[in-house]
């Protein structure tokens, strides 16, 4: 298997972190980065920079680049949070995705679900 960018949207959540492993031992096993998308659903901008100063440092030595994407939208409510990581993970040339499952209700938990249904590439859910 050829990997060169494992995306893993994240939320700021102990589901996230976890994720955020998973895809660091990914990246490390087959020589990639990481590109970790911040999904959100409000304005979260210092949560935002806490997350990906953990990504930072959970990643070490493993190159980690990292976006953030609103996982819905007030004016284009057809807008599902699985398409927004889709699209990402098209934007960032992903090979292979970690996503975290969290409850139904939680917005990576929605986005979990279609991504396995959808995406192009391999996807592991944790």
């Amino acid at each position: 298997m050829d990997i060169d960018t494992v995306l893993v949207p994240v939320d700021g959540s102990e589901e996230s972190v976890r994720a955020i492993e998973v895809a660091v031992a990914v990246a490390e096993r087959y020589g990639a980065q990481v590109h970790a998308l911040y999904v959100l659903d409000r304005d979260q901008r210092e949560r935002t920079e806490r997350m990906m100063d953990a990504a930072r440092d959970l990643a070490a030595d493993v190159p980690l680049t990292h976006s953030v994407a609103y996982g819905f939208s007030t004016s284009h409510l057809t807008i599902h949070p699985g398409s927004v990581v889709l699209d990402a993970s098209e934007d960032a040339g992903a090979d292979f995705l970690v996503i975290p499952r969290e409850g139904p209700a939680d917005l990576l938990g929605k986005a979990a679900g279609y991504v396995l249904q959808f995406a192009k590439q391999p996807v592991l859910a944790v």
